[in-house]
């Protein structure tokens, strides 16, 4: 059974870094379609960046700049390095995986539960300012 397991959440002042892990177990990301999500209290669930087997990467426009995705195929690990941290980041980060090498275009904007084949269970994000 495929498993996401996200770490690396916490409390941060406004300003402030953090960088979020993903790491499967039962799944290698190597050539696979990733992503990081995030959902708000009273808000929808937003795709925030992607990654693809080739290591092309899409962010939505609210992180462009200051988050980055990144990937370790050797440790079998998804990251997302995030910078210059605002209250408005606060939210759950979720990452996801398709079974497929390249990400669609609508990956980032499909981010209900059954839009990508596996998710993981979440990581709390909080920025104070």
């Amino acid at each position: 059974q495929v498993q996401l397991v996200e770490s690396g959440g916490g409390s941060v002042q406004a300003g402030g870094s953090l960088t979020l892990s993903c790491t499967p177990v039962g799944y290698a990301i190597g050539g696979s379609c990733m992503g990081w999500f995030r959902q708000s209290p009273g808000n929808s669930r937003e795709g925030v960046a992607s990654i693809d087997g080739d290591a092309h990467t899409t962010y939505a426009d609210s992180v462009r700049g200051r988050f980055t995705i990144s990937k370790d195929n050797a440790k079998n690990t998804l990251y997302l390095q995030m910078n210059s941290l605002e209250p408005e980041d606060t939210a759950m980060y979720y990452c996801a995986a398709d079974r497929a090498f390249w990400c669609k275009e609508t990956f980032l904007s499909h981010a209900r539960q059954g839009d990508h084949n596996y998710w993981g269970q979440g990581t709390q994000v909080t920025v104070s300012s």
